[in-house]
């Protein structure tokens, strides 16, 4: 037999592999990231109603009889929440809790609204503008100190 009589036939390349199902580790890939998203949603909602919670607790204060029982009671969670970050914080008195409570931003207690805090407890009478003001910053700093943002 000669090399003439040989019949050579073309390479057949296979079918190239279909796209579905995918391989094991595809599936594996999948589930990872599915997992990753499911976390991050959870830990999310676990953290917003943390912070309902203590938005909740410190909305609670509203309900006090008289603007000044109402600023005691905002006193009084501010320094809860500070012992979070300092467990001295709560012995602070007059200027230097204001300057605790501003932290690193801004002047809103030691200048602001929030000075309130120093003498709105023992006032006979509290304008309910300057209690809103007060209550306002004196809410966000609450929540901020629980969440332990100095």
């Amino acid at each position: 037999m000669g090399m003439a009589t040989l019949v050579l036939r073309d390479v057949h390349v296979p079918a190239s592999p279909s796209w579905w199902p995918p391989a094991p580790g595809w599936w594996l890939a999948f589930a990872v990231v599915l997992l990753l998203i499911a976390g991050v949603a959870a830990w999310r909602i676990v953290v917003r109603r943390r912070r309902q919670g203590w938005q909740r607790w410190f909305d609670a204060a509203e309900g006090a009889p008289s603007p000044a029982e109402q600023v005691a009671l905002m006193s009084e969670r501010l320094r809860r929440a500070a012992r979070r970050l300092d467990r001295s914080a709560d012995r602070l008195e007059g200027e230097a809790w204001l300057r605790f409570l501003d932290g690193k931003h801004g002047h809103a207690f030691s200048q602001g609204p929030g000075r309130l805090l120093l003498d709105g407890g023992y006032r006979r009478d509290v304008p309910p503008e300057e209690l809103a003001a007060a209550a306002v910053v004196a809410r966000a700093r609450f929540l901020d100190l629980m969440a332990g943002v100095r």
